[in-house]
């Protein structure tokens, strides 16, 4: 058995209200129930929120929200890993167990059923204790460089710079859509980025990981692209 797990608290700050914030006609966080729902991979789909406003909006698009988050998990400290460990005990205590659960975070509007289900695929053939999905940069990390309070530029790695980009290893990042796992890993507070996880690796400039207001203008215009290309 499966089960999919959408953590959603109530006290955004620097979005208020980001997870039930209408995004191109409906609530941001329907997206991710209805992909979870449409990819046929889960026996539940349930949402973790301490808020009574998201468990309607839950609900309402299909959802299940059995119980409801403590206040001391529901804060800017608490980590996705308590928050999905916390979630599984509490369906164990309802005598459920599960072999495989997917966190999908409520801002993620990309998130697609075919990507649930490849994924789900995935992590059983590769045997990783997690899979998520990750973008290439779209340039070369190796020739990052800051700058400091007068503006000046150095770069990260100066014995990089006149080293052709087709010679430079690709580097991806997380996406920050969702994180499949085996249960057993999720109990035991394993970390996700660990040599026991694996990538599913989507196109560049197929999704936006929204934190912003900023982010959150690029989605929406990026979702509509989608939608009318």
């Amino acid at each position: 058995m499966n089960i999919a797990i959408i953590p959603a608290r109530g006290g955004s700050k620097r979005i208020p209200g980001k997870n039930i914030k209408p995004f191109n006609g409906k609530p941001i966080i329907a997206y991710s129930i209805e992909a979870a729902i449409n990819s046929g991979c889960f026996d539940r789909v349930i949402v973790s929120t301490d808020s009574e406003e998201i468990a309607r909006v839950a609900k309402k698009y299909g959802a299940e929200v059995p119980f409801m988050r403590p206040a001391d998990i529901a804060d800017d400290h608490a980590t996705t890993l308590m928050v999905i460990e916390h979630a599984i005990k509490a369906m164990l205590e309802r005598e459920e167990q599960y072999d495989y659960c997917c966190c999908i975070y409520a801002t993620a509007p990309f998130v697609t059923a075919i990507q649930l289900r490849e994924g789900l695929q995935q992590i059983k053939q590769r045997q990783a204790d997690y899979l998520f999905p990750v973008c290439e940069y779209p340039s070369p990390i190796q020739r990052a460089i800051s700058l400091d309070e007068s503006l000046k530029i150095s770069m990260f790695a100066p014995e990089n710079l006149n080293t052709r980009s087709q010679d430079l290893k690709p580097a991806y990042y997380d996406t920050g859509q969702f994180y499949w796992g085996i249960v057993s890993a999720f109990l035991a507070s394993k970390p996700i980025y660990s040599d026991k996880a694996s990538g599913l690796v989507l196109p560049k400039g197929s999704v936006v990981d929204i934190d912003t207001h900023e982010d959150w203008s690029l989605a929406e215009a990026l979702f509509e692209f989608y939608q009318n290309r």
